[in-house]
């Protein structure tokens, strides 16, 4: 499942990012423009940050951005980001982050799927490994898809 909604056209690799929100943004923009999204949903998942904190920071490096379900979403969509350079989103066990994986759903039940197949990449040390050195987004994906 996680192969069909972290599409290829979803992943950018080496992505410049002055800060948190700005690699929030950056991650949001994919997902809107390959039509998973409206701008809202970039909106809340930065203002999720600005009022509960760096709880999205989930892993040493990942970041896991994501909003209310529904709201401002068209489609369940997840897009997958490298940084770069790593930034701080104010996590001080996880801190600095260059892996932002923005999390689209259109409700519980779907965001619930998604993060089951996420957390199963994401445990994956040698799978994290070729994320963060591959220079191919097509090379990403699949190793994304065997998750």
């Amino acid at each position: 499942m996680l192969k069909d909604i972290l599409t290829v056209e979803n992943i950018a690799l080496d992505v410049e990012a002055a800060d948190w929100e700005q690699a929030i943004r950056k991650g949001g923009e994919l997902l809107q423009q390959n039509q998973f999204i409206d701008n809202c949903y970039i909106e809340s998942m930065v203002d999720n940050v600005k009022k509960m904190g760096p709880y999205i920071v989930i892993s040493k490096g990942v970041a896991l951005p994501h909003a209310e379900a529904g709201a401002g979403v068209k489609k369940l969509g997840i897009s997958f980001i490298r940084l770069a350079k790593p930034v701080f989103f104010g996590n001080p066990d996880n801190d600095p982050v260059d892996l932002v994986f923005c999390l689209a759903a259109m409700d519980a039940d779907s965001h619930l799927s998604a993060l089951v197949g996420l957390s199963g990449l994401l445990s994956d040390k040698k799978k994290l490994d070729v994320l963060r050195r591959e220079t191919d987004a097509a090379k990403v994906h699949q190793t994304i898809s065997e998750s």
